[in-house]
């Protein structure tokens, strides 16, 4: 067991204190370390493509059944529907009971903030939108861009070719396993930086925002976190529960995925290493490879916390009453733009602002009112989605019999003891 100043985690707790300690007393100087954390998370997302292009399709042309992959796809979906709605009707509810935005009575023609960015970019979560994101302008274009939609396309259509052509294909295969073996090393030496990383984004943070800009809004935030905490705990736990695992053991066996997350405010930093545990923890490559990047798209619960509740505290905020079935029709809109904005780039307050331009009682310009303490609540939205795919992970896997329960169990109770590389334990 490696001491504990040796180990990732311990160091990005220590990481974070630092920035937060910079970011409180020097302001100015924690402003300055944004290259650091920015620099951080633009190399993880470098190495997102390949792995979930190569774990995909390795995944699906070693199932040699294509029944049996849109049967998990099916699976997925379904799972993914129903929980990321659960999420929201949560959010919709928590707001009516807490009603967070009451009493602060502010003017509508008095918002200001710079929203245009993602006025101009909800255009993105209609059909149309979607559809046209969806599909690369070359075969190979997506693996070096950004849009995790267009790698999940390309690499069902090589994964499906894979197992149509078989023998004829084998030298592509060998290749690609090959490769996986380089790709997930650069994973490795990347998650050494973790700390720098955390250490740039969490000054930066409180450097510009500061912990009292928040103050005014504090209530929003807590409602935020304790809602997520308690989706987290109850919903997630209970289906961890009633599928054999324990949800907090799962939390603590992430923890260093799930600190670098609460430092870089960026589920994507953390993405690579969380494929990599759960495969390590029982879950076929199969299994990872399809539901964690789709999850990523189309499985955000903190995200869908967030969605209704803020939109909730901005018409409270500006004291427009939502009658029931207007607040209903805000529901059904947000589970069409939240699916529609799958890939899209900052899709928290993208979906957000197509979800209010489709309610017209809310001005779109109300995300203003929060936009000052999103950086706060980006954390826990984060946290709250890597956990939630996660689960999904897992109890699809336990769903098509493809989760070694043994190996799960002996890895979630002793995680220090499961420290053998992933590629030394099987092969790919």
């Amino acid at each position: 067991m490696k001491k504990i100043y040796h180990q990732i985690y311990f160091q990005v707790i220590i990481a974070i204190i630092a920035g937060i300690a910079l970011g409180a007393f020097y302001p100015h100087l924690g402003e300055a370390m944004k290259p650091i954390g920015d620099g951080f998370i633009k190399l993880i997302k470098m190495i997102i493509p390949p792995v979930i292009f190569i774990t995909l399709t390795l995944g699906i042309a070693h199932m040699s059944d294509l029944q049996k992959v849109k049967r998990i796809v099916i699976k997925s979906m379904i799972y993914f529907m129903t929980f990321s709605t659960l999420a929201l009707i949560i959010g919709l509810v928590v707001g009516n009971l807490l009603e967070p935005g009451t009493g602060l009575n502010i003017d509508p023609a008095t918002l200001t903030g710079d929203v245009s960015q993602y006025q101009q970019k909800a255009h993105e979560t209609s059909i149309s939108g979607f559809i046209l994101n969806i599909i690369p302008e070359t075969l190979f274009s997506p693996l070096v861009g950004d849009n995790i939609l267009q790698v999940l396309l390309i690499a069902i259509l090589m994964g499906i070719t894979l197992v149509m052509t078989k023998e004829k294909s084998q030298r592509i295969k060998d290749f690609i396993q090959d490769l996986s073996t380089v790709i997930f090393k650069i994973v490795h030496i990347l998650m050494k930086l973790a700390p720098i990383g955390a250490f740039g984004a969490i000054a930066f943070t409180i450097g510009k925002y500061g912990i009292h800009s928040i103050l005014n809004l504090l209530f929003l935030v807590g409602t935020f976190y304790i809602t997520s905490l308690l989706f987290v705990v109850v919903v997630l736990g209970t289906v961890a529960w009633y599928n054999g695992f324990n949800i907090f053991k799962l939390m603590y066996y992430l923890k260093e995925e799930l600190l670098l997350i609460l430092g870089t405010s960026s589920s994507e930093s953390a993405l690579p290493s969380v494929m990599e545990k759960l495969e390590k923890a029982g879950c076929s490559k199969a299994i990872v490879g399809l539901v964690v990047p789709t999850g990523y798209s189309f499985n955000l619960d903190g995200t869908n916390i967030y969605m209704t509740l803020a939109a909730l505290f901005i018409a409270q905020a500006l004291n427009i009453h939502l009658p029931i079935e207007k607040q209903i029709l805000l529901l059904f809109i947000a589970i069409l733009s939240s699916k529609g904005a799958a890939g899209v780039t900052g899709a928290g307050f993208v979906t957000l602002a197509a979800t209010l331009s489709m309610v017209p009682e809310i001005p779109v310009a109300g995300i203003a009112l929060i936009l000052g303490v999103d950086k706060f609540m980006s954390e826990c939205r984060a946290l709250t989605n890597v956990i939630g795919n996660s689960v999904a992970t897992v109890v699809i896997a336990n769903w098509e019999k493809e989760l070694d329960k043994k190996l799960l169990s002996s890895t979630l109770n002793y995680p220090h003891k499961t420290n053998e590389s992933l590629l030394e334990r099987k092969k790919i």
